[in-house]
């Protein structure tokens, strides 16, 4: 009953979606919001994680917040198998887009939680009380400065 209840929960966060497939295995991390799972590439829905190449400032230094955000996915995946729930539709650049999980972990969550993305308010408003979490304590991005990434993105 439990995982009902759960899914349930998943189902009314991807919002305009219906979950039509679980992809599970081992992850290839691509960048802080993006995996592949057996050929299967998959955006990790509501957040937006600093590209590979992004800097950020934290005490006047430049550091790649990019790479910080990728390190993190991946340590905190630890090679274990993950689990994604995705939408029926691609996006644009042909990719899933979902809510993955390392064991019980929602890993978007964990992402936006721990400062290495922002909720992506574009897609979705399901990540904004972690962003103002991680916000509050100066957590990752949080703890210096840094141009949101999809504003970066449209610069270079």
């Amino acid at each position: 009953m439990k995982k009902l209840i759960f899914y349930t929960v998943i189902l009314l966060n991807l919002n305009t979606q219906v979950i039509t497939s679980e992809i599970y295995g081992m992850p290839v991390i691509t960048d802080g919001d993006t995996v592949t799972i057996s050929n299967n590439k998959i955006r990790l829905h509501g957040i937006d994680a600093p590209e590979k190449n992004q800097k950020c400032t934290k005490n006047k230094e430049k550091y790649d917040c990019g790479a910080a955000a990728t390190k993190a996915l991946i340590k905190k995946i630890n090679k274990n198998k993950v689990k994604c729930l995705t939408q029926k539709k691609k996006d644009r650049y042909n990719r899933f887009v979902g809510v993955c999980f390392v064991e019980k972990v929602d890993l978007n969550k964990w992402m936006v939680r721990n400062g290495y993305a922002i909720a992506y308010r574009r897609y979705s408003k399901n990540y904004i009380l972690d962003e103002k979490f991680a916000k509050r304590n100066k957590l990752g991005l949080w703890s210096g400065t840094f141009l949101k990434p999809e504003k970066w993105r449209k610069i270079n």
